[in-house]
């Protein structure tokens, strides 16, 4: 059995919620890069330019990236070895959130109550799923998700008999609903199947993949290619400004359903896609 502090949980988690709204995945600052050499819109090309040079000073500085410094998803994988002592894992992972968002000059988003609209002053509570795996390692990425984007994210309960061009037809209409709303080029997180709470999460960790990688099943790869490339026809582009990139990535999880279900969800992250994550 691996033993570990709660308060290197909290020291870690606290790093990784200010490095997150530092510093933008590599893969995604190489995929922006990529586009903008491509684009041959000259508005969509400029405004490629601001958003790298955006992120630039962000990490040379050491400042959020984004004003909205999101509401904080964790996500948690525990070993079946591991015992956390001196406290519970989930007060551990909010202080680190607290304390990250206190020294790192983050903006304080969450509310207490959604419609009482009180301000928590500390970021907390944090959205935190946990899965239990093999071995006796402790795995936590945390994911700073602003509204802008989160805001245009939808759930459809399909029927079976809508098929594969249904699960189609409501990504691509969800996509051009959110517009330029989303803050484009977005990453498109989606989920497919499971329940009406599972499908959402599918979708929300879906953005957690890295750019390069592809579902690991043939059929669903190609899908994410496809819906890519009819996203980014669609000629919303950077900022809605026009262009060929409105998209990066189309990312699709999925797990069995029921027979008389089939739940799509859909998760549009912004172009800052902010996740860090460590192994304790």
């Amino acid at each position: 059995m691996k033993i570990i502090d709660a308060r290197k949980v909290t020291e870690e988690v606290k790093k990784l919620v200010m490095d997150a709204n530092y510093f933008l995945p590599e893969d995604v600052m190489t995929s922006l890069r990529e586009q903008k050499k491509k684009e041959k819109w000259i508005l969509a090309t400029n405004t490629l330019g601001m958003i790298i040079e955006n992120a630039e000073i962000a990490e040379r500085d050491m400042v959020p990236m984004c004003q909205d410094t999101g509401m904080v998803v964790v996500f948690v994988e525990m070993g079946q070895e591991v015992h956390i002592e001196n406290g519970l894992l989930e007060d551990a992972i909010n202080q680190g959130i607290r304390e990250g968002y206190e020294e790192g000059l983050l903006r304080k988003s969450v509310v207490g109550d959604p419609l009482n609209r009180k301000n928590t002053g500390d970021n907390t509570p944090g959205v935190i799923h946990y899965e239990l795996v093999a071995g006796d390692a402790l795995k936590i990425m945390v994911a700073p998700k602003g509204f802008g984007s989160e805001n245009m994210s939808r759930l459809k309960m399909l029927k079976p008999s809508e098929g594969v061009e249904g699960v189609k037809q409501f990504i691509l209409e969800t996509v051009e609903l959110a517009g330029p709303n989303a803050c484009p080029p977005m990453v498109v997180g989606v989920g497919i199947g499971g329940t009406f709470d599972k499908v959402t999460y599918l979708a929300k960790k879906a953005l957690m993949r890295r750019l390069e990688d592809y579902n690991e099943n043939p059929y669903y790869a190609e899908m994410e290619k496809e819906l890519l490339q009819t996203i980014n026809a669609m000629g919303i582009g950077p900022q809605g400004f026009g262009g060929e990139t409105t998209a990066l990535k189309v990312a699709i999880e999925y797990f069995p359903t029921h027979i008389a279900g089939l739940p799509v969800a859909v998760n549009i992250n912004c172009h800052a896609t902010r996740h860090k994550e460590v192994t304790l």
